[in-house]
């Protein structure tokens, strides 16, 4: 379940600075600094706010392109086996019961138990599994796991987690200009237009800016969590999800590509660490589930 948001946070920052070059290089810049001699700073805002949305709503829309590509993953269009039958007909009824129409369906191979949903769209969603979660958990605990990110898809969290980016973003260029004028006005004395070395500064800070807010994201990331794990106790029962959270603690976290660990199963850890990842602890999401999940024991 980690894949999926680190996959849009990855993909976010390369758009934001992939659009944040190519403005430099048509000399869009150069506008929030007509009269060369101090920053207009409305312009600037709503120039943030048009990179800062657009990058996380790029983001957003190839989700699932980028996801089946960093996975390989399989998406499952005539089911070859009965296992592979099971698993749409367990998707198509969870999806059902959760109020959204039927995602796509996918595996991927991949030893550790991990499973991600992604997506535009609650109604246009990717479900995908690995090969490992398949063949590790009984049936019970895989149904858990798949409510778990019928959850995700119903609650909308990826559009959640876009409008979040998008924020965060948008005070990421802001700030990131203001530094690099500073820089370029104050250390470098350069006394019209903006040089080099603002544009450095402000790729520079830029990329700092992102990986500090990114913890915003994070946070919201882990909220969404307890609320999906509350999802699936509703849809499939509180102990089928405790049970497959305990197997997880027990077993080895499975790395998704950084990518798209936000949207993965599994994750959290202690300490400063924590503050960036995209899952809370398994210990804490099963004391939540004792403590306040819904649906039959």
């Amino acid at each position: 379940m980690i894949k999926r948001v680190a996959l849009f946070i990855a993909t976010n920052l390369a758009v934001i600075l992939v659009l944040s070059i190519v403005l430099r290089l048509l000399g869009v810049d150069s506008i929030l600094d007509e009269k060369q001699v101090g920053i207009d700073y409305k312009a600037l805002l709503i120039l943030s706010a048009v990179i800062g949305f657009g990058g996380s709503f790029i983001s957003l829309a190839i989700s699932k392109w980028m996801a089946k590509r960093s996975t390989g993953a399989r998406v499952i269009t005539q089911p070859s086996n009965s296992a592979e039958s099971w698993l749409l007909a367990t998707v198509q009824r969870q999806a059902r019961e959760a109020g959204i129409d039927m995602p796509e369906v996918a595996i991927y191979d991949a030893p550790d138990m991990n499973a991600f949903a992604t997506g535009a769209r609650r109604n246009s969603a990717l479900v995908a599994v690995s090969t490992g979660l398949l063949n590790g958990m009984p049936k019970e605990e895989i149904e858990a796991v798949l409510a778990h990110e019928i959850s995700h898809v119903a609650n909308g969290d990826m559009v959640t987690l876009t409008l979040v980016q998008g924020v965060v973003n948008t005070f990421v260029i802001f700030l990131s200009r203001v530094v690099g004028h500073f820089v370029d006005r104050v250390i470098l004395r350069n006394e019209s237009g903006h040089g080099l070395g603002y544009f450095a500064a402000v790729i520079a800070a830029q990329i700092v800016l992102g990986i500090l807010a990114s913890t915003i994201v994070m946070w919201v990331s882990r909220k969404r969590e307890f609320r999906a794990d509350a999802g699936s106790a509703k849809l499939n029962g509180r102990e089928p999800m405790i049970n497959a959270l305990a197997r997880l603690e027990r077993g080895t976290p499975g790395e998704l590509p950084e990518a798209l660990r936000a949207f993965g199963i599994s994750g959290g850890k202690k300490g400063l660490t924590k503050l960036f990842m995209s899952h809370p602890p398994i210990s804490a999401r099963i004391e939540a589930l004792r403590a306040h999940g819904d649906g039959p024991q």
